[in-house]
């Protein structure tokens, strides 16, 4: 069988993010998925309803819409600001979860997601998280329920070099991951 195609977002912009690091991790430990990781986050314009159209969009965001539309699945690691996502994260959701002229489908839909998080905090990622599952429930995305990934107290589980070094937490990605793979294997073909 060879590899799922997958996409992974990191929702921080941070240069040392533990939500990267953390989708380096689903890289080394996710077998049977080759996870890409997105560079292109910080470059996307703020949503514009008017520009939403196919000949219309700013060429990054027919990019990432086009990197969704052919992965077979998504991961997400998001940080928490304000008990709720970044807006650099929501406004890149804004822009491929739309198909205002009915003719190219919606990229979110049915994509087999996962979640996971990282923070600094106590509480970790636990709203931000609930923020994100809200918008996929809007999108129809197949997101991953169980094991949840919440990276609290994030610099006790990375070392120096930004690996993940927590065996509980590497055990919940692995679990996420394998759980992920399970969603894409039930995914209705073609995507």
């Amino acid at each position: 069988m060879t590899d799922y195609k997958v996409l992974a977002i990191s929702g921080s912009l941070r240069a040392n993010s533990y939500n990267t690091a953390l989708l380096r991790a689903a890289q080394k430990h996710g077998a049977g998925l080759d996870i890409e990781i997105y560079e292109g986050l910080r470059e996307i314009p703020p949503y514009d309803l008017d520009l939403d159209t196919p000949q219309s969009r700013p060429a990054i965001v027919a990019d990432l819409r086009e990197r969704i539309t052919a992965a077979d699945g998504l991961i997400i690691a998001t940080p928490e600001y304000n008990y709720s996502m970044p807006g650099v994260l929501k406004n890149a959701l804004d822009w491929v979860s739309t198909d205002w002229t009915k003719t190219e489908g919606v990229p979110l839909r049915h994509k087999p997601i996962a979640i996971m998080g990282a923070a600094p905090t106590q509480f970790g990622s636990v709203r931000a998280q609930l923020a994100l599952r809200q918008v996929f429930h809007w999108t129809e995305s197949d997101v991953v329920l169980k094991p949840e990934v919440i990276a609290f107290r994030s610099h006790e589980r990375f070392d120096e070099e930004g690996n993940l070094v927590d065996e509980m937490t590497i055990d919940l990605l692995t679990g996420l991951l394998t759980a992920l793979v399970v969603k894409i294997d039930r995914a209705p073909q073609p995507r």
